[in-house]
């Protein structure tokens, strides 16, 4: 068996070619049995967002696996194959494990640290799982992956720091507020970004939204989005006053907030602050407005250095991730180890049974005139001897299963007592570790698929 993945995301493909390639939930079950009913096939895991969709599987040894899931691909979106397959990545063994475990940790994100592709996995193992597409491999991969995501934002930093505008403003408001609970916002102008923000705001905490714009229907549709109130563009500073943040973003060519309009608006506030978030280009606000007292003003450029800032720390808290995801691969290699034991214990007994019972046949022949008693009795002696020969060195196997080379002696047994060998004299046997994860080869670097010259990905 081998592990595979095969996908596109926002990194190799446009929006008009994923969204091409989705698989909804509604339509899972049906996608899965059609993948599953591949020989080719053992296990599957659809995952299908807005920002990827990537089908991850265990496919029988000695097949193309990542051809029998491109040609599912095509077939079930009747996609031509040639246009597809310049889009798509293809990863194999090892890679995959390393894969999936960023992906659970959003470490391949669109925005590096985002909260919501860990749930979007889990749902599509969900999925799998409820739909019997996924087996001991996936139900322990997946499982193990899911911590992986739990333990990246429990102990890392990775989502905290803001990495959009919206985010930034939000970011910004809390360091000048002790809370943002039961705050006012006052929206100047019906642009997205402002929508946006708000928003953003309301999600932590403010309750009342104020909006205003120079088409009264469009302040009245937006206030409608958040239970809020219209107001009249000309009562802009006389309502200000009740504002605690106020965000603008217009497509006014000079100033439309001014240092004296908000001096005046100022008046009988009391020193409760006043917290501005300019986000239009050309700016709205004049700059100058920062200089009065209790007030504080901030322009796209303030938070576009607030989101680099962050980004820079996110990518520091990554690599923090990455030694994370290090530890779990280690630990799911220590599991597959262990899966190799039982058929090797069960194999090496099986072997010493089968020589005893041999030259337990022979050695009767030669004796002959045995009693049923004393027949009984050498068989429980030659059975008796066999399982203590073997006792000591099957029970240290299982002791060193989990360790990190236990593979090791794993494998040293399974040379020493011939386990491996066919009458060619070849060796057939791989073993979950080599077959899975590819060790026989160094892993691979992510590759794309061409139907001409396929890359070297990660042999299994």
């Amino acid at each position: 068996m081998h592990l595979t993945v095969v996908g596109l995301s926002h990194k190799t493909a446009p929006i008009e070619i994923r969204e091409k390639l989705t698989f909804p939930a509604n339509r899972q079950e049906e996608s899965l049995a059609i993948l599953t009913s591949s020989s080719d096939v053992v296990e599957a895991v659809i995952v299908s967002t807005c920002n990827r969709t990537e089908i991850y599987a265990v496919t029988s040894a000695g097949s193309d696996g990542s051809s029998a899931i491109i040609d599912f691909m095509c077939e079930y979106h009747d996609l031509d194959r040639h246009d597809l397959v310049r889009y798509l990545y293809i990863k194999e063994g090892e890679a995959v494990v390393h894969h999936l475990f960023r992906v659970v940790a959003s470490l391949d994100s669109m925005v590096i640290g985002e909260a919501q592709i860990l749930g979007q996995v889990k749902e599509a193992y969900k999925l799998g799982f409820e739909h019997s597409a996924t087996g001991r491999i996936f139900n322990r991969l997946f499982r193990q992956s899911f911590e992986v995501g739990k333990r990246v934002r429990t102990e890392t930093a990775i989502g905290e720091s803001a990495v959009s505008i919206s985010y930034a403003a939000v970011e910004l408001a809390k360091k000048v507020f002790d809370t943002l609970e039961g705050r006012t916002v006052l929206v100047v102008g019906a642009g997205k970004m402002s929508e946006l923000t708000a928003k953003h705001l309301c999600s932590n905490g403010v309750c009342n939204v104020l909006v205003t714009n120079r088409t009264f229907e469009r302040a009245e549709e937006l206030a409608a989005r958040f239970e809020g109130t219209a107001i009249p563009y000309d009562e802009l500073f006389v309502r200000m006053a009740e504002a605690d943040i106020v965000i603008s973003s217009t497509a006014a060519t000079t100033y439309v907030i001014t240092k004296d309009q908000v001096a005046s608006a100022l008046k009988g506030r009391r020193g409760r602050p006043l917290f501005f978030i300019d986000i239009a280009v050309p700016r709205d606000i004049d700059p100058a407005v920062n200089s009065l007292p209790d007030v504080f003003l901030y322009d796209i450029d303030s938070l576009n250095g607030v989101v680099e800032s962050n980004l820079d720390e996110r990518m520091r808290e990554a690599e923090r991730a990455e030694h994370i995801i290090s530890e779990e691969m280690g630990e799911f290699e220590r599991w597959l180890e262990s899966m190799e034991v039982v058929p090797t214990v069960a194999a090496m007994r099986a072997k010493a049974d089968a020589i005893r019972a041999a030259e337990l046949e022979k050695a009767l022949k030669r004796l002959g005139g045995l009693s049923e008693k004393e027949l009984q009795t050498i068989d429980m002696l030659t059975t008796s001897i066999v399982n203590k020969m073997l006792h000591g060195p099957t029970s240290r196997l299982k002791n060193v299963a989990g360790e990190r080379y236990g593979i090791a002696y794993v494998e040293a047994a399974r040379y020493l007592w011939g386990l491996d060998t066919n009458p060619e004299g070849k060796s057939p046997h791989g073993g979950l570790l080599k077959t899975l994860l590819g060790r026989a080869k160094a892993p691979a670097e992510d590759t794309q698929h061409d139907d001409m010259e396929r890359g070297d990905t990660l042999g299994c």
